[in-house]
């Protein structure tokens, strides 16, 4: 579960909304140019953030989202720049392109990107996504059906006058892909929710924040370099998108603080949505059905369960 709430500002008194120009032409579907503004709204979970592009883009054509993805890499990687890097966005920016679902068994699709390129899940993305998707009258909601790269997730979210306070959803399958492998001079574990995530026990403080972005970047170099990490039943669904590093902080309930790096030095400001599904697949999910998780720059009230 986690909780995602909108930017504010005073001429607004509500969502972040932004129109932005783009220096030359970006080509949409078909070769057509794409309207020269590109609309936006922002949203955080557990203050991570997360920029929908709500208008200024063709659909993305492709009958999967895999499909689609591929089509954002090739076609639409200016747009994704010009929302992420400075001066409109900054070192630990997410958002995503809204798609039609692959079938009507789906309400939308999503196609996520980050400071490196379009990873395949997004946890936090897909709370925030599910929000705007039912406070902008996309969808009717409380249960929202979305099409992820990694897969279909059905999410719920709880609602009061109109407002979403919450939203659950279940991840795609997880699984252990390996253990104790040597990387940057560590032993880690990997496993899949969604994306894959090595993780391994750290001291987690902000203090540490420099050195764990460093530590991470190595780990996924190093792992990437020495081990072919891929998905046994799609082969888009590779390497290794994030490094998880974790502290127990106590047994009753089982709490843990965590912050995960990723993508190319990103630091997940949230627990990380997805590492919630990683982390109980990597050490044992019976032990975590009751543990709380939360991260050294989150708000107090971003701590988010994991089953």
């Amino acid at each position: 579960m986690g909780e995602a709430r909108r930017l504010q500002r005073k001429r607004s008194g509500g969502r972040r909304r932004h129109a932005l120009r783009l220096s030359r032409g970006v080509q949409g579907a078909e070769g057509r140019p794409l309207t020269p503004q590109i609309e936006t709204v922002d949203y955080h979970t557990g203050g991570e953030p997360f920029r929908i592009v709500t208008g200024g883009v063709d659909p993305l054509p492709g009958a999967r989202i895999l499909d689609k993805r591929r089509y954002a890499l090739e076609h639409l990687d200016r747009v994704r720049r010009l929302l992420v890097y400075e001066p409109r966005g900054h070192a630990d920016m997410y958002g995503c392109f809204v798609t039609e679902p692959e079938d009507d068994a789906a309400d939308l699709g999503v196609v996520f990107f980050h400071n490196a390129g379009y990873s395949t899940a997004c946890g936090h993305g897909t709370i925030a996504l599910v929000t705007w998707a039912i406070e902008s009258g996309r969808v009717a909601g409380p249960e929202v059906v979305v099409d992820a790269p990694s897969g279909r997730l059905a999410t719920v979210a709880q609602v009061e006058d109109g407002r979403v306070v919450s939203v659950r959803f279940r991840n795609v399958p997880s699984f252990v892909h390996a253990r104790d492998l040597e990387a940057a001079g560590r032993r880690v574990d990997v496993a899949f929710g969604g994306a894959f995530y090595a993780s391994l026990p750290e001291r987690v403080q902000a203090r540490e924040l420099p050195r764990l972005i460093e530590l991470g970047r190595e780990i996924k170099a190093d792992l990437e370099r020495d081990h072919e990490i891929v998905h046994p039943r799609e082969p888009e669904l590779r390497d290794v998108y994030g490094v998880i590093f974790w502290q127990d902080e106590g047994e009753d309930p089982l709490t843990q603080r965590n912050v995960t790096v990723f993508a190319d030095g990103e630091v997940d400001r949230s627990p990380c949505g997805n590492a919630r599904r990683e982390t109980p697949a990597s050490r044992g999910c019976g032990r975590w059905c009751s543990g709380r998780c939360y991260a050294p720059r989150a708000p107090p009230r971003s701590r988010r369960p994991g089953r």
